[in-house]
């Protein structure tokens, strides 16, 4: 099954009632029943149900706390009480169905995000539920992790019998799958049927902000080796114009472990460029340097002249895949006020423009903690368009987001890219880059292995 609906209309609240942390653990109000294998969720022990259903939350960072990516993933059968052997062989199975075999020593926390989403989702494979409940599972990932994962939850389902319940913004890979559709909205269903008849209705769909599946962007089936479809270098923009800022020669990573390796990147003043590439690719880590937060272990980073005369926070502004790292404040309307508040910016029609493009008018007073992953990623994007930083990094703006509010707020960053304003975007979402980049500069292992416009 593919749930689907605009942003905030209640999929992720659908979710915890389906494994039953509404209400055993997460505060809610709750009316009528939810029954899994003819079980109300009420009336039974929250550890009974994660044996029926296993929820793959739509941050996977929130559910991974062992050391190791094989402690994490052995955590569940280990607590079932089985034996060694079983505890071994249902690692092994959800570490190959999801492709993460040789990370399986590797430390959870320091993994991209599209490398933790599959962990998360071979956490829950191990404990082989009789439903599985994904809310976004292919946000963070590129797509071969997409259809490798696809593809064992399609096996699974037609050889054991598994329930899989799929809720997705990305269409397009999933509605081929699905045998049946529920579109939500406002916190209803409003269609129910088989892919062809629900989306089949392109009016509704277009109104409710979606993307119609079968009309996508998709040039993943060049993924084996882009570098012969670009260019080897990219001349400046406009004659000798210098860098907004340039990587040299850089290594960097976390720990003993090298991410980014003699690579150098040039970003110029006014450019839209996607900066693309597989899980683990390194993309990430060229945000975290370029933004000052991780100092590079080689070579250097150097901004133009008056950039360098800039305060971080006017010099480059970062959207982190994550948006729970970088909300501190108790209202919506606070969050995006706090750096101009601490730059000394006028508020104003500054503040309601950023947040009328995000779309947060109307839930400007809520507590961010409290909105959804795909309003708790806008709000973090205002705050951090707000400032009008010199650069602008974007790493992973998609998740959560149904189209209309992603394209209405990519069509405000497009404003101030014509301004002037440079934007470095992070995203496996094909339809963004061909819609909005200008060029593309595609990573592989630490590596610049491709670099040309759009």
């Amino acid at each position: 099954m593919l749930i689907s609906g605009p942003s905030g209309c209640g999929k992720s609240t659908l979710a915890l009632c389906l494994a039953g942390l509404i209400p055993h653990v997460t505060p809610a109000r709750m009316e009528g029943s939810v029954s899994v294998g003819g079980s109300d969720t009420r009336a039974c022990r929250l550890p009974d149900l994660a044996c029926q259903v296993g929820l793959v939350f739509q941050n996977p960072a929130t559910q991974l706390f062992n050391a190791t990516v094989e402690e994490e993933v052995a955590f569940a059968p280990r607590n079932l009480g089985l034996a060694a052997e079983a505890i071994a062989a249902r690692v092994a199975f959800a570490l190959q169905a999801t492709g993460t075999t040789h990370l399986r020593d590797r430390e959870a926390r320091a993994l991209s995000g599209g490398e933790q989403q599959r962990v998360a989702i071979a956490s829950v494979l191990a404990l082989r539920p009789r439903v599985l409940v994904l809310d976004e599972p292919t946000a963070n990932l590129d797509w071969k992790g997409t259809e490798q994962v696809l593809s064992t939850l399609v096996g699974l389902q037609r050889e054991e019998g598994l329930t899989v319940v799929i809720i997705e913004h990305r269409l397009r890979a999933i509605a081929g799958l699905a045998d049946r559709v529920l579109l939500m909205q406002e916190g209803r269903i409003v269609a129910d049927g088989q892919p062809e008849q629900v989306f089949a209705d392109r009016q509704r769909i277009a109104a409710m902000g979606m993307r119609y599946p079968w009309q996508e962007v998709a040039w993943h089936g060049l993924a084996g080796d882009l570098s012969k479809h670009f260019p080897e270098d990219v001349a400046a923009p406009v004659g000798d114009v210098q860098p907004l800022v340039a990587l040299h020669g850089v290594d960097a990573g976390y720990g003993r472990r090298r991410v980014l390796r003699d690579l150098s990147l040039a970003v110029y003043p006014g450019e839209f460029v996607a900066l693309v590439g597989d899980n683990g690719a390194g993309k990430s880590t060229v945000a975290r340097v370029i933004a000052g937060v991780l100092r590079p272990g080689r070579g250097r980073v150097n901004w133009d002249c008056a950039s360098r005369r800039l305060p971080w926070g006017k010099r480059v502004g970062l959207l982190f895949q994550n948006p729970l790292q970088q909300l501190v404040c108790d209202q919506v309307e606070e969050e995006v006020a706090f750096g101009m508040r601490n730059y000394g910016l006028a508020n104003g029609n500054g503040l309601e423009a950023v947040l009328d493009a995000a779309d947060l008018i109307t839930i400007r007073e809520r507590h961010p903690q409290l909105l959804s992953a795909g309003q708790q990623q806008r709000t973090a994007l205002a705050a951090t368009m707000a400032l009008l930083p010199r650069l602008l990094i974007l790493d992973e703006p998609t998740m959560g987001q149904d189209w209309g509010h992603l394209s209405r707020m990519m069509d405000y960053l497009v404003r101030l890219n014509q301004d002037g304003q440079a934007i470095l975007l992070i995203t496996h979402d094909d339809k963004l880059i061909c819609r909005y980049a200008k060029r593309i500069v595609r990573l592989c292992e630490g590596r610049v292995v491709a670099d040309g416009r759009t």
